[in-house]
């Protein structure tokens, strides 16, 4: 299943993740369940900034 956010929207839940895994004590199934959707964020954010790496040096080429 592919997650459509912004990246301010996974960014901000990706640090809100990591306060909750370093101030609580968590079960493991909930931790491997919080480390999963911490993965899913991040590549939604390496993707965006991928793209709009791409974007912007496209747009530079055009000048």
């Amino acid at each position: 299943m592919k997650e459509t956010k912004t990246y301010q929207d996974a960014f901000e839940e990706l640090q809100l993740l990591a306060r909750k895994m370093e101030n609580a004590e968590i079960s493991v199934d909930k931790l491997t369940e919080m480390l999963k959707r911490a993965t899913l964020l991040i590549n939604i954010c390496k993707k965006k900034l991928s793209d709009t790496e791409e974007e912007v040096k496209e747009l530079l080429e055009k000048m």
